[in-house]
């Protein structure tokens, strides 16, 4: 009797322990991103043409920075199974666990039709070596005034993107990626 007296003591005081134990706090976003990972769209078609695609890596994002000649505004970038090919329908394999479609209004075409933008390699538009989140970047291509990329990624994570105008009359599209939830 005398055990079971004991055993019941600790057991009300480990219950005890566990009713006024303060919870565990939340973590807080990584970095302060509360991005999320749904569809991101703006604007509308432009007379801007794409003229460059860079990229960059920050302490908690990668960064696509799409160059346009001219002041663009409109963009969707979304999660999706399979980027393909505008007009065709053909799919753009990207290295990565995730697929980022970025769909720029704006051609990488002048209204001459001659190109405005010629990558020297459509499937490689940068070096994503050693990146944290970008796996690959494609050039899905450009028709009916949209140009498409393919932005493969490590995981669906979360992202951004927006436009920045200026200097001048260019404009860059920017699409951030977090590096984690």
């Amino acid at each position: 009797m005398k055990y079971i007296k004991a055993w019941l003591a600790v057991v009300g005081l480990l219950a005890a322990f566990i009713l006024i134990a303060p919870a565990p706090a939340q973590a807080a976003p990584y970095c302060g991103i509360t991005w999320g990972s749904l569809a991101k769209t703006a604007g509308s078609a432009s007379n801007a043409t794409a003229a460059n695609v860079r990229a960059g890596q920050h302490a908690c994002f990668d960064r696509l920075v799409v160059d346009l000649q001219g002041q663009a505004n409109g963009y969707t970038v979304e999660y999706v199974t399979e980027v393909v090919r505008p007009g065709s329908g053909v799919a753009v394999p990207v290295r990565g666990a995730a697929d980022l479609k970025i769909t720029v209004k704006a051609p990488a075409y002048t209204s001459s039709g001659a190109a405005s933008y010629t990558p020297a390699n459509r499937n490689e538009l940068v070096n994503t070596a050693g990146y944290a989140t970008f796996r690959q970047v494609a050039l899905a291509g450009s028709f009916e005034g949209t140009t498409t990329l393919a932005l493969g990624v490590r995981a669906r994570l979360p992202f951004t993107a927006f436009v920045l105008n200026g200097p001048g009359n260019t404009s860059r599209i920017i699409i951030d990626v977090a590096h984690r939830w």
